[in-house]
């Protein structure tokens, strides 16, 4: 019998910070005849282990940012179940239970400009959580903590005082970050943090949120739609396409060996720095009104270790044949 998805989830061990299992968030529009029910997120199941990084890829509009959010509860999914350090989040949840949410998981948004509140300083926007939540007993140790958490990301003291409209776009996301790890979460989503900054800021944030993964231990949800970057900074990478996750496995088997079509459509068109190359290259394209049309019972499926792969049972055995004509020529 094939192994899906969902048994490897079930088989895991107890250092598991979010299950998420058989996701849905479905919206709807109109009334009556007219209603329209948009499937954003369409039954996603993932884990993420204590100090990995999940990377969750795809092109604009596949649900990877409605899935950020159902986790963390900015919308009450449709379906499916939620688990955070083994407690089911995904349903009514107690006073408790949300205070656990909140203080447990943080999220960095993708616009650093809009996530600011522009009428409030450094220290207001990064000590409100301390504040609401009541983990600090002074203002003395709230602006201590601001300030050490301002030159862990890169800013200095004097920061403090001022508003986001004197910061650079890099900068404000440093504000971002730096308001996500005062609180010390379990989890962080990081909703394509970089892609609203100019590629050489890009690269200083992204390698700001990688040095604090290794000295933090940090565990991170990482969304993105930038194949290179994702492959640098992931554990793990989920491919989604139409509300589901079509392949996911560790970045060096999905880069060396893509085996579903979106899949490789999305790495052929990764830009190389090589005129000569990209001269001569092909892009593969993908029709996506063909997806999940053929017959059959789809699901992720295992392939290899834990390198899974969407389709059916026939299918399944196409991607089977290909892997094994392909492995060994993979280093």
């Amino acid at each position: 019998m094939t192994t899906n998805y969902d048994s490897f989830q079930n088989s895991t061990d107890d250092d598991v910070v979010l299950k998420v299992d058989c996701l849905k968030q479905h919206f709807s529009s109109g009334y009556g005849k007219k209603k329209v029910v948009v499937k954003a997120v369409d039954g996603i199941s993932f884990q993420i282990k204590k100090g990995e990084t999940y990377g969750l890829v795809g092109e604009s509009g596949c649900g990877k940012t409605t899935t950020g959010r159902s986790i963390i509860r900015l919308y009450k999914p449709t379906g499916g179940n939620v688990w955070f350090n083994g407690e089911l989040i995904s349903g009514n949840l107690t006073s408790e239970q949300k205070l656990r949410v909140t203080q447990g998981i943080q999220m960095i948004f993708q616009d650093p400009i809009s996530s600011l509140n522009p009428r409030m300083t450094v220290k207001e926007i990064i000590g409100e959580g301390m504040i609401i939540n009541k983990l600090v007993k002074s203002d003395e140790e709230l602006t201590q903590k601001v300030i050490e958490m301002l030159r862990i990301v890169g800013l200095s003291d004097d920061h403090i005082s001022r508003y986001p409209h004197e910061f650079s776009g890099g900068q404000r996301q440093r504000i971002g970050i730096a308001r996500v790890l005062i609180s010390n979460p379990s989890l962080i989503i990081a909703d394509e943090p970089i892609s609203a900054l100019d590629v050489s800021i890009q690269a200083q944030v992204l390698n700001l949120l990688n040095d604090l993964k290794k000295k933090m231990g940090l565990t991170l949800l990482f969304i993105a739609h930038d194949l290179s970057v994702v492959k640098y900074f992931s554990d793990y990478v989920g491919v989604m396409y139409n509300g589901k996750i079509v392949e996911c496995g560790k970045p060096g088997t999905i880069f060396a060996n893509p085996l579903h079509p979106y899949t490789k459509a999305l790495i052929s068109a990764i830009p190389i720095p090589d005129p000569a190359f990209e001269r001569g290259r092909t892009y593969l394209s993908y029709d996506g009104s063909r997806f999940g049309c053929a017959p059959g019972n789809y699901d992720l499926r295992l392939i290899s270790d834990d390198h899974f792969v969407y389709g059916t049972e026939e299918e399944h055995q196409e991607f089977l044949a290909e892997y094994e004509a392909r492995k060994d020529l993979i280093k």
